[in-house]
C-alpha cells in the first residue's frame, strides 16, 4: 500500500515538475506530454528486462500483449488489465476500469482535459517494454468517463 502511494506521489510530482518548468501553450503542452511519454518509455525499456530474465521467450506478439496485460500492469499497478480486445492485425486495446493513476482525479468528466498528462507516462511504459521485447509500437490513450481508460496498441510490422 505505502509503495503505491509513493509511486503515485512521485508521478504526480513529476507532471507538476515538468509543465511548471516549461512555458505553457498547445505547442508547450505537446513537449510537456512528448516527455513524460519518453520518460515512460526509458522506464519501460528497464523494467520489463528485470521482468522478463527468467521468462521463456514468447511465442508471438499475442503471447507479449498477454505478458503486458498480466504479469507487467500487475507489478506496476497492483492488478490486472480488465480487458484485452485485438482485432488480429496489430490492433490491441487494453481497458483499465479503474487506472489507478486516474482515480485520485475525479470520477467523473470535470477534469477529463487533463487526463492526457496523466496517461502519457503509462503509454511510454507499455510502448518501452513492448520495444525492448522487439515489438515496435504506436500507444496511445483515451479517456470517456474516469478512472476508467482505453490504451490502443498499434504494432508496426518491421
Amino acid at each position: 500500500m505505502a509503495d503505491e502511494a509513493l509511486f503515485q506521489f512521485l508521478h504526480n510530482e513529476v507532471i507538476q515538475y515538468i509543465y511548471k518548468s516549461t512555458e505553457h501553450g498547445e505547442m508547450e503542452n505537446g513537449r510537456c506530454i512528448t516527455k513524460l511519454e519518453n520518460m515512460g518509455f526509458r522506464v519501460g525499456l528497464g523494467l520489463i528486462e528485470r521482468f522478463t530474465k527468467d521468462t521463456a521467450r514468447f511465442k508471438d506478439e499475442l503471447d507479449v500483449m498477454k505478458f503486458i496485460c498480466k504479469d507487467f500492469w500487475t507489478s506496476v499497478f497492483k492488478k490486472q488489465i480488465d480487458n484485452l480486445r485485438t482485432n488480429h492485425q496489430g490492433i490491441y486495446v487494453l481497458q483499465d476500469n479503474k487506472f489507478r493513476l486516474l482515480t485520485q482525479l475525479s470520477a467523473g468528466k470535470q477534469y477529463l482535459e487533463h487526463a492526457p498528462k496523466y496517461l502519457a507516462f503509462t503509454c511510454g511504459l507499455v510502448r518501452g517494454g513492448l520495444s525492448n521485447l522487439g515489438v515496435k509500437s504506436i500507444v496511445t490513450a483515451e479517456v470517456s468517463v474516469m478512472p476508467a481508460c482505453k490504451f490502443q496498441v498499434m504494432i508496426q510490422k518491421m
